[in-house]
């Protein structure tokens, strides 16, 4: 191919890249701008006639996409408002080109951030309108005695079952709703000898005797984060190991260092998960077992709430599972969330 066709052919990719919806800005190794399309004008407020050769983080300035740059780009930003419009999201990826160059690519998911946020509103609505009459209707079957009419005895008793399972489905969803806007939480000091107190006491009274519940601490160090919400992620994850695991098996419940910053689990010797399901878990109303989920009580909401909790702790969750000898999950956390004994947490 001749230099004038390699010439045409790259004018040719140019002008289909200005029809691309998506912004993409071309970065050389110096990290100053050589290329952008249309779209890069709109969504990131920047002028092909003026920025070409200036430095794409000075450019863009204190703006959260400037400041991602700045440290480092490692992982995508999921969702931040466009310089040029803070109604418009997007979603930006930092791609590897050859000759340590690199293209900036930055989707509007505004459509997609507003299909969410609806979603989120619906769920929230008909969560609130369920609860009220759920809670009349349980509280009047709590009423009958079964001693009175025994041959309604068990269908009572699958009225009343069934009546819990679903006042649980709407406050999970309720707790789903609230993590999934929530942008930030509030930090306190979470003294995590007296978490794991709690937890164990939560997992004897559960297990009823039929398992062996230990708990182990070799990290002497609390938690930075909410309370309310850890304790509830790390009740789920408990519960789930007493309900999945059979009689005279072992919970194992420890807060222990990791390689940078430390590590909550919660170990058992229950049924084990396929290896196909692990990537899935944490989906709304994902079940292994759909009827074994139902017949234990499991809303199939309780692993999504763990994981909105671990986000909004900047932690995260593995889980190693094997088939007939149980399961771990593991939650680690940065050390910028730890706090010694005695510190005192950092003033917002």
């Amino acid at each position: 191919m001749n230099r004038s066709a390699e010439s045409q052919q790259l004018e040719d990719l140019r002008a289909a890249c200005d029809l691309l919806p998506s912004a993409l800005v071309q970065i050389g190794r110096d990290g100053c701008i050589e290329w952008l399309n249309r779209a890069a004008e709109s969504l990131l407020e920047l002028d092909r006639n003026a920025d070409y050769g200036l430095a794409l983080e000075q450019r863009l300035g204190t703006s959260e996409l400037g400041n991602w740059l700045r440290r480092g780009a490692e992982t995508s930003l999921q969702d931040l408002a466009a310089p040029a419009n803070n109604e418009v999201r997007l979603q930006v990826d930092l791609l590897a080109l050859r000759d340590g160059k690199r293209l900036l690519l930055a989707r509007d998911t505004s459509q997609l951030s507003r299909l969410q946020q609806t979603r989120s509103d619906f769920v929230a609505n008909v969560s609130h309108e369920l609860r009220t009459p759920l809670t009349v209707i349980h509280g009047y079957l709590e009423m009958l005695d079964p001693d009175e009419v025994p041959s309604l005895a068990p269908v009572l008793h699958e009225m009343q079952v069934q009546s819990r399972r679903m006042g649980q489905v709407v406050e999970d969803l309720l707790t789903l709703t609230r993590l999934e806007t929530q942008q930030e939480l509030e930090n306190e000091r979470v003294d995590m000898g007296s978490l794991l107190e709690s937890l164990e006491r939560e997992a004897v009274a559960l297990s009823k005797g039929r398992h062996t519940v230990t708990v182990q601490r070799e990290l002497a160090a609390d938690l930075l984060g909410s309370l309310k919400d850890l304790h509830g992620a790390f009740s789920n994850l408990v519960s789930n190991a007493v309900r999945y695991t059979p009689d005279k098996g072992r919970i194992e419940i420890s807060w222990r260092p990791a390689e940078d910053g430390g590590e909550f689990s919660v170990k058992d010797t229950g049924y084990g998960i396929p290896a196909e399901h692990i990537g899935r878990l944490a989906e709304r109303f994902y079940r292994v077992s759909t009827s074994r989920s139902r017949e234990l009580g499991g809303t199939g909401l309780g692993l999504s709430i763990v994981k909105h909790v671990l986000n909004l702790h900047q932690a995260r969750m593995r889980i190693e599972s094997t088939l007939g000898e149980g399961s771990i999950f593991r939650c680690s956390f940065d050390s910028t969330r730890l706090l010694k004994i005695g510190e005192d947490p950092p003033q917002s």
